[in-house]
């Protein structure tokens, strides 16, 4: 293998890890959100990675296949006095789980650090 492919490989896995940092610390920016844009609390967001290997190759780098939203359903939060409660007194919040989003960026930055130093 050759210096250059192994500077290529590190490279997009540094692009992708620094995408995951992203979309963990968007997730943690609006862990509190009631509304978004829409009206509707945030969804948290995953990074889906993909194998980016050159034609003919077995082995190659990683690229973000796409961002997708998380299934979890989102946090019903008792709080009558909440403007955006509804009738029962619940009010919606982002399915965002702060220590999940925690450990991520950990691991996301880690592996950045890792492919640093290669």
């Amino acid at each position: 293998m050759a210096l250059l492919n192994i500077f290529d490989i590190a490279g997009s896995a540094m692009t992708a890890q620094s995408q995951r940092l992203n979309v963990s610390a968007s997730n943690l920016a609006n862990a509190d959100s009631v509304t978004g844009p829409d009206g509707k609390p945030y969804v948290a967001k995953q990074v889906v990675f993909q194998t980016d290997a050159a034609p003919g190759s077995a082995i190659g780098g990683v690229k973000v296949a796409r961002v997708v939203d998380d299934p979890t359903p989102a946090k019903l939060v008792y709080d009558p006095g909440n403007p955006m409660a509804d009738a029962k007194g619940y009010v919606k919040m982002p399915n965002v789980d702060v220590v999940s989003e925690s450990v991520n960026t950990m691991s996301a930055s880690r592996s950045y650090q890792a492919n640093v130093e290669v």
